[in-house]
């Protein structure tokens, strides 16, 4: 498989340190990005600038390929049905992404397979929402194109129901967790497994979105086994091929509530590329491409720490304190490429 000829949907980060791993194995990747200066852009064989969205430019795209992957749930999947029908291998698979795509879909699937997930009902919207009268404090999830944060907030009081989503939505019972964990879990097409070891997440309160994660984590012996076993449970209910990052919430140690799932490499295992033997995005690899799958034993503790946009800054990028992160005995550096910035806009990441 190694001389098979790849294609990537999103050209993102995720896209860049696939590209930088797929290297050291000498792929010959192609990217289709609807940013015409993607970060993945100057690292593939071979670019195309379009939408990931349309059934068209993704039927184009790959019909000549014989493996697609993606680094973004949100592509057109009708695309990739018809293109796994006319003999294209699509890992992960399109049914996966079908259900991964939508949080209602994502929660029905955890009830049917007895994965354990906190309580919910769905709304159409606005209106519907505030009718259910669903006990408050609770989160609104939009069912289907939230990333980094986007299309989650929660309800605290009845007065920030004027604030509510209106759009169809998952309303979720908040979980009283102590912590936010993640596992990442490869699956190849034997059913083959390896997870890497849970790291714990802290989160920006108004972003939602992930600022730092730390492994090992302070969870018991027992929470990491349950942790482990959630999320294989989880990768082989869908059979996937691929990654799997399962976002948990931490209760107890006999208490462990899926969050979220999400079908490709994740912010939560950017750190394995020097914490770990394997890297997620090189297990990715293997996973896909029908080889063995890599030891994720860790090298060393090590945290992440998320480069987000600044609060107040909208414009070009202007990273500071770069002399100061390259003094730091351990510390690695990684710039997106991104050019232009905005509030909490994922633009780096160090691993220390």
């Amino acid at each position: 498989m190694l001389d098979s000829k790849i294609g990537i949907l999103g050209g993102g980060q995720l896209g860049k340190m696939l590209l930088q791993k797929a290297a050291d194995f000498n792929l010959q990747v192609s990217v289709l990005d609807p940013d015409p200066e993607a970060p993945s852009k100057s690292l593939c064989a071979r670019f195309v600038n379009g939408s990931f969205q349309d059934f068209d430019t993704v039927y184009n795209f790959g019909k000549d390929l014989d493996l697609i992957t993606i680094e973004i749930e949100h592509v057109n999947i009708e695309a990739l049905f018809e293109l796994e029908r006319n003999g294209v291998a699509v890992y992960p698979q399109p049914q996966v992404l079908a259900i991964i795509k939508d949080k209602a879909h994502q929660k029905d699937f955890f009830v049917k397979h007895q994965l354990p997930t906190a309580p919910f009902e769905l709304a159409n919207g606005a209106a519907d929402c505030i009718a259910k009268n669903y006990p408050i404090p609770f989160v609104q999830k939009l069912r289907t194109g939230g990333y980094d944060g986007k299309g989650v907030q929660i309800i605290r009081q009845a007065a920030d129901l004027s604030k509510s989503f209106d759009s169809p939505m998952v309303i979720e019972t908040m979980v009283n967790f102590k912590s936010e964990l993640s596992v990442i879990v490869a699956r190849n097409s034997a059913g083959t497994m390896a997870t890497f070891p849970t790291v714990g997440m802290e989160f920006d309160p108004d972003a939602n979105l992930v600022t730092c994660l730390y492994t090992p984590t302070q969870i018991s012996q027992q929470a990491e086994a349950l942790a482990q076993k959630i999320a294989k449970q989880t990768a082989e209910a869908l059979q996937i091929v691929g990654l799997l990052a399962v976002e948990l919430f931490y209760c107890s140690d006999e208490e462990i509530y899926i969050n979220e799932i999400a079908p490709r490499p994740h912010n939560s295992g950017h750190h394995t590329i020097e914490a770990n033997n394997t890297s997620q995005y090189e297990q990715h690899w293997r996973a896909i491409l029908g080889l063995p799958l890599g030891d994720t034993t860790p090298i060393a503790a090590a945290s992440m720490i998320n480069l987000l946009g600044s609060k107040n800054h909208e414009g070009p990028a202007i990273y500071d304190g770069i002399e100061y992160a390259l003094k730091t005995a351990g510390a690695h550096i990684h710039l997106y490429g991104k050019a232009m910035t905005k509030p909490f806009r994922k633009m780096g990441h160090i691993t220390v």
